[in-house]
């Protein structure tokens, strides 16, 4: 299938006099769609059908990404697919009938604090991988990175003396974000008694995070860990990698903190962004007083 993509990609240099961003645009889109049918152990194009496809909206979605941007994701597809039936590789494509996401207004859902708690407890910390995706958890809740900052931190960015990391967020936009106590003790833990295992078994390219042939962890793999800790925690919310940072930023104004701390913590360029935060932490509020106030 990357045969595939590479031909398309020339096709929009050469035929459509596409602009460089769009063609970095479009192979970023549809080398997340490839990757996610490699995982499936789909190898044949012709046989890819609309269930596939909507397993692979459902990704999307659990990746945390917003539905313009899934929007997107399927544009990019859908026209991969119509050149590939254009040069008679299928008749047919598995994108007809699908619909386009819609702008979703509702907020995100989060877990609450006895929840996280119960879901960070669920590796089993007396094997080599129980102790990474425990520190992997613990970093996620404790920073509120995105999935791909996760899976891209270096280990040189973890700044244990000082108590933070440096993340690397959209746009390459740099900041540092404190990380607590209670993940520093469990990366400590993994790099003293795991991470050095991992490593010679691939190359690392100094990555924090490894997987169990010593390379860097993909998207679907952060997404899996999540979603099966979760389950194992009782949590019937749906549950993935955003989700942590969802509840980490609702967590920290459930607690008091500065809105433009927050922002700042999140890597929001926008303040906006991260107002969304105050909507569920005004619902909390909400659900305080009515509990607790006489005339509530």
């Amino acid at each position: 299938m990357r045969d595939y993509l590479r031909s398309y990609l020339r096709f929009l240099e050469l035929e459509k006099n596409a602009s460089q961003h769009t063609i970095d645009s479009y192979r970023m889109d549809i080398e997340r769609y490839l990757a996610f049918l490699g995982e499936k152990g789909k190898k044949d194009v012709a046989r890819i059908g609309r269930a596939d496809i909507k397993s692979f909206i459902a990704l999307l979605y659990d990746l945390g990404l917003s539905p313009p941007t899934i929007g997107r994701n399927l544009s990019s597809v859908k026209m991969f697919h119509k050149f590939l039936m254009g040069e008679g590789v299928t008749k047919t494509t598995p994108l007809e009938y699908i619909d386009t996401p819609k702008r979703a207004h509702r907020l995100p859902e989060v877990l609450t604090q006895d929840e996280v708690a119960a879901l960070l407890t669920q590796p089993n910390t007396a094997t080599r991988l129980g102790v990474r995706d425990r520190a992997i958890l613990e970093t996620m809740y404790a920073t509120g990175m995105r999935v791909s900052e996760v899976i891209t931190l270096q280990q040189a960015f973890f700044f244990r003396d000082e108590g933070v990391v440096r993340v690397y967020g959209k746009g390459s936009k740099e900041r540092m974000v404190p990380i607590g106590q209670s993940a520093i003790t469990w990366i400590d833990k993994y790099l003293q008694e795991v991470r050095g295992r991992l490593v010679k078994n691939g190359s690392g390219r100094g990555v924090l995070f490894l997987n169990a042939h010593g390379k860097p962890l993909s998207r679907m793999t952060i997404w899996n860990i999540i979603r099966r800790y979760a389950g194992m925690a009782g949590i019937t919310k749906s549950v993935h990698p955003h989700t942590l940072r969802h509840s980490f930023a609702t967590h920290l104004l459930e607690g008091g903190a500065d809105l433009r701390a927050v922002q700042e913590m999140l890597g929001h360029s926008d303040i906006s962004t991260t107002q969304i935060y105050t909507h569920i932490d005004r619902e909390y509020l909400k659900e305080i007083h009515k509990t607790f106030h006489p005339r509530g």
